[in-house]
């Protein structure tokens, strides 16, 4: 497929690669860490304060999140952990900037994210934040390199840069190999490798991760959490987790535990 019929496909999307990704997403939804964990005194990089979020379904208001209030240092391996339904995707989310809080705010790296326009969030989103979901969400018609270059694509980035880029992170992540492949003729694991690369195209500051080792066996899940440490150790790149998997968060500096939409 050509860059322009790419393009043509992306644009449906307003040129907002994680919109783009949050609507497949909607779409296809019905031990300690061995790496140096950095100091307290290193910068905040991500921080929430007093956040509520509600939704009302149907007649009843239910309310996903009560005045919860965070600090992320920059370089930290963080967990966030709960039961299912106590709020650590919507948490996530708001983190990421893919969706609003109902009161509360959040600062990343210094900047306040209500006071961005959409443009200027999709745009700060790109060059800051990367996601990785549980589901995927690689493009089946595409191959794994056209994948990974997708969000470089949206920044802009001159293809020649973009090639040597995905070459890099796709032997980084160990689908080196594969890249001319489909992603139906990979396994889950190397899939899952590809969206994290992906999600490392623009060399992003924070990674979110929703759930990433969910639809993996225990073995791939081991994996998968040591290439975050590999990440965070050799990027500096503060890692966010949201998992119920009690040994990938055990891997992490530090873990927030959420309960019925509260910090315990």
């Amino acid at each position: 497929m050509s860059d322009e019929a790419v393009r043509a496909f992306l644009q449906q999307f307003n040129n907002d690669a994680e919109a783009a990704i949050g609507a497949i997403r909607s779409v296809a939804l019905p031990a300690s860490s061995s790496g140096t964990k950095p100091a307290a005194t290193t910068p905040v990089i991500l921080e929430a304060h007093d956040l509520v979020k509600s939704y009302k379904v149907g007649r009843q208001q239910v309310q996903a999140l009560q005045n919860v209030s965070l600090q992320i240092h920059q370089g930290e391996f963080v967990a966030i952990t709960g039961t299912s339904g106590s709020g650590k995707s919507t948490l996530l989310q708001l983190l990421g900037g893919l969706d609003k809080p109902t009161s509360g705010t959040i600062t990343v790296n210094g900047h306040e994210l209500a006071d961005m326009k959409d443009r200027q969030l999709a745009r700060f989103r790109s060059q800051t934040i990367g996601f990785v979901f549980q589901f995927f969400y690689l493009q089946p018609f595409l191959s794994v390199q056209r994948n990974l270059e997708v969000p470089g694509m949206f920044a802009r980035t001159k293809r020649a840069e973009r090639l040597a880029r995905t070459r890099e992170l796709a032997s980084a992540v160990g689908i080196g190999e594969r890249l001319a492949h489909l992603p139906k003729e990979l396994s889950g694991g190397q899939i899952q490798r590809a969206a994290i690369a992906r999600a490392l195209m623009n060399k992003p500051q924070i990674l979110l991760a929703d759930e990433p080792t969910g639809n993996l066996d225990s073995k791939n899940g081991h994996i998968i959490i040591d290439m975050f440490e590999k990440i965070r150790n050799e990027f500096g790149t503060t890692i966010v987790l949201v998992t119920h998997d009690y040994a990938a968060a055990q891997r992490a500096d530090r873990t927030i535990a959420l309960k019925d939409g509260q910090v315990v």
